[in-house]
């Protein structure tokens, strides 16, 4: 069963397998470099809805239906929920999941929430809890600049440091070790700031916590960057990932060829007016869902760790003056 090595590491003793895994993307997502990997292309960010909060709710269950189509299942094998997103009181999850009549347990690590849902509904699925658990988050662009920046139509300038929210969906099924992908570990993030104000920055402002919790797992499981085949974080993008390269080169570190970010894989910024690259929980859990897991599971990457970022702000504290708090929470997942 699992086990505490020490300072937020647990090590999962009974085995947990992703069985399997959904995603679901807007346009713009698909048209981006990762396209082909997705399960579902939205024509339009609307989906027929009459809200953008609708069709946010509607990505996730999309997500969640084609999760269970691709693993055989039926919506009663699910135990538990584990799902949230970056809008107030978490609503896309539990709008969009509300009818399925199953023990929801609601979570928020902001764009991590991928990595924390993940890591629970493991937890959960080594220690035996009930059979099969969903960890499911989505972010989209329309819902998230109506709540954080400004109206969309307002036609404010972005600065070179803003990030694209991805409109996006991704749901992994776990449960008890059978095949790859497995999760192995997973270390849980701690609140660290770097002092940064600019709610435009967000890849500065949660670098730190990447660098801490990346830190950490090393440490707490005696690994170092060479047993990785490579080391995903999300989302930093640009400034955020140059920053986190510049952390581990005062330890003599250097994580170039190993570390990627899904916020720089899901878009191409020559040809996608994304700035300094996509953000928003759909932004890693669809890159997940998409691109890793399958990989890993095809034996084309045996090891790697997952650090799903996060910037723990509301409109609130931004308009106090208050600083912004990162988190990272990561996975270990292998095909062994």
């Amino acid at each position: 069963m699992a086990r505490l090595l020490c300072d937020g590491t647990v090590e999962l003793n009974g085995g947990v397998s992703v069985y399997s895994y959904g995603s679901a993307v807007g346009k713009m997502e698909g048209d981006g470099p990762l396209g082909a990997c997705f399960d579902y292309i939205a024509k339009g960010a609307e989906l027929g809805k009459e809200t953008w909060e609708q069709a946010e709710s509607t990505f996730q269950q999309y997500a969640f239906e084609i999760a269970l189509k691709k693993g055989s299942f039926i919506k009663d094998d699910i135990s538990f929920i584990f799902a949230g997103d970056l809008l107030n009181q978490c609503t896309g999850s539990a709008y969009g999941l509300r009818d399925t009549s199953l023990p929801f347990f609601g979570v928020y690590g902001a764009c991590s929430t991928m990595a924390e849902s993940l890591s629970l509904a493991s937890l959960f699925a080594d220690m035996r809890l009930g059979e099969y658990s969903a960890a499911i988050t989505s972010s989209h662009f329309c819902s998230a600049e109506r709540q954080f920046r400004f109206p969309i139509n307002y036609g404010g300038v972005r600065t070179p440091t803003a990030q694209w929210t991805a409109t996006a969906s991704g749901c992994c099924i776990v449960g008890a070790a059978d095949k790859p992908p497995f999760v192995k570990s997973f270390t849980t993030g701690k609140i660290t700031d770097m002092g940064v104000k600019d709610a435009n920055n967000m890849g500065a402002a949660m670098a730190g916590a990447a660098y801490d919790t990346i830190k950490r797992h090393f440490i707490n499981t005696k690994t170092t960057l060479a047993d990785y085949d490579a080391v995903f974080t999300g989302d930093l993008g640009q400034v955020g990932s140059d920053t986190l390269k510049e952390l581990f080169e005062r330890d003599n570190i250097s994580i170039e060829g190993k570390h990627e970010d899904c916020g720089l894989m899901l878009y191409d910024r020559e040809k996608q007016d994304v700035h300094a690259g996509g953000s928003g929980c759909g932004c890693s859990a669809s890159v997940l869902c998409g691109h890793i897991l399958p990989m890993i599971e095809k034996g084309e990457l045996h090891r790697v760790l997952f650090a799903a970022t996060g910037a723990l702000m509301s409109t609130t504290s931004v308009q106090q003056g208050e600083s912004i708090p990162g988190i990272s929470h990561l996975l270990e997942l292998s095909d062994n």
